[in-house]
């Protein structure tokens, strides 16, 4: 291959990356997960593709403009990201996430008024959180939140289900674990982030003082992943899969006072294995298993 192609292979390769395709797909299989839940199989194709693809071209759109945002954070945290190792330029990375939010919004034009809602307030969050948000102690943190747990209630607005309460159990979850994973990836790029100047939790109350705060959310969302069972919505399916996954971001927490970068990598494992557990609990309810 001569040099003119590799330049382009690398150059594909450092767009996927800025997308963090795994990231990207996951949020979409999330906006999946909380069609389902909120209606089972009587949901519309058609809807359900349209939010899914919105949200795989959104989420990927915020990794790009965030690593645009943050190319000097990562000449220091993550050298390997496509700016700081020169794959892609800071100007490309810039018109690439508009792309893909554009393409997002085109999707999102296609679904109801309160997914396409959702779907605004999240694209202005998006845009704003690394340089409005970040660096402000907990806020950014709670953006991250917010914007993870709303893709549940984005699939439950697709198809016209968005106050079903799973669903808000669900979006509850998923956010107050995101929460915790935030602030324990914070504690875990706190030398970056100084040197950058950012106040997030960790700098301003300390790293034991902020992992406190993440065990203490965690165990919120614990307590709020019973509510389902308890209000007779999932059964004995649901309570199996939750329970482990409670465990694993139970331990995650415990480990990330000791290492904070395997507590957070553990506690995302948790949070899918928590959906995948109201999936069950909603596949059980419908008679499918």
């Amino acid at each position: 291959m001569d040099s003119g192609g590799r330049t382009a292979t690398a150059t594909l390769r450092g767009l996927l990356d800025l997308t963090r395709p795994g990231n990207a797909i996951a949020a979409g299989v999330l906006t999946f997960t909380g069609a389902f839940v909120a209606r089972g199989f009587d949901a519309a194709p058609l809807a359900v593709i349209a939010a899914v693809t919105a949200t795989v071209c959104a989420t990927a759109a915020g990794n790009a403009i965030n690593d645009y945002f943050d190319r000097d954070i990562d000449r220091i945290n993550r050298p390997d990201r496509p700016i700081p190792r020169g794959a892609v330029s800071a100007r490309g990375t810039l018109a690439f996430s508009v792309a893909l939010f554009l393409g997002a919004v085109v999707a999102a034009l296609a679904l109801p008024l309160a997914a396409l809602a959702i779907a605004v307030a999240n694209l202005l969050a998006l845009v704003a959180y690394t340089e409005v948000f970040k660096g402000l102690p907990g806020v950014g943190n709670v953006v991250v939140a917010y914007l993870t747990g709303s893709t549940f209630l984005f699939g439950a607005a697709a198809v016209g289900r968005l106050w079903n309460p799973a669903v808000l159990v669900l979006f509850a979850l998923a956010a107050l674990a995101t929460a915790t994973r935030e602030i324990v990836k914070d504690v875990e790029d706190l030398a970056g982030d100084r040197e950058e100047g950012l106040r997030t939790l960790p700098i301003v109350i300390g790293e034991s003082n902020a992992l406190w705060i993440a065990a203490v959310v965690l165990f919120v969302a614990v307590g709020a992943s019973a509510v389902p069972y308890l209000m007779g919505t999932f059964g004995v399916a649901y309570v199996a899969i939750v329970v482990a996954a409670d465990a694993v971001m139970l331990d995650a927490t415990r480990r990330s006072f000791t290492d904070p970068s395997i507590g957070q990598r553990r506690l995302k494992r948790g949070m899918f294995l928590a959906a995948i557990g109201f999936v069950a609990g909603r596949a059980a309810a419908a008679g499918l298993v």
